[in-house]
Order: C-alpha cells, then sequence, then structure tokens
C-alpha cells in the first residue's frame, strides 16, 4: 500500500471514539482500542479522505 499523508486510524471508516468517564477510540471492526495516529494496515479510508486522496494526486499528475 502506498503510504500517504492520510494514512491513520481518525481517518479509517472503523474509527469510533467512545465517551465514558474519559475518551477513549476504539476500531468497530478489531473492537481494540487503538488512537488517532496509529497506522495499520487494515486502513480503510472514510469517502472525505478518498476524495483528498484523488485530488491530490490528480494534482500531482
Amino acid at each position: 500500500m502506498k503510504k500517504n499523508r492520510f494514512h491513520c486510524c481518525a481517518t479509517c471508516v472503523h474509527f469510533a471514539v467512545v465517551k465514558s468517564t474519559n475518551i477513549g477510540y476504539i476500531c468497530t471492526r478489531l473492537q481494540y482500542e487503538t488512537k488517532p495516529d496509529y497506522v495499520f494496515n487494515c486502513w480503510d479510508p472514510r469517502s472525505a479522505v478518498q476524495k483528498l486522496i484523488k485530488k491530490e494526486d490528480k494534482e500531482r499528475g
């Protein structure tokens, strides 16, 4: 997979914020606690992020 500046948990469709006494983050696909800046190979970008990636790729030529 080509690395890009958007590749992190916070931009993934499976990323969720869990609010209780503290704010936490979870991967709903894997059911693991995560952090917004973590990077995994199972990354599936949100549609808005996919559009930004395509736009940047187009601008680079």
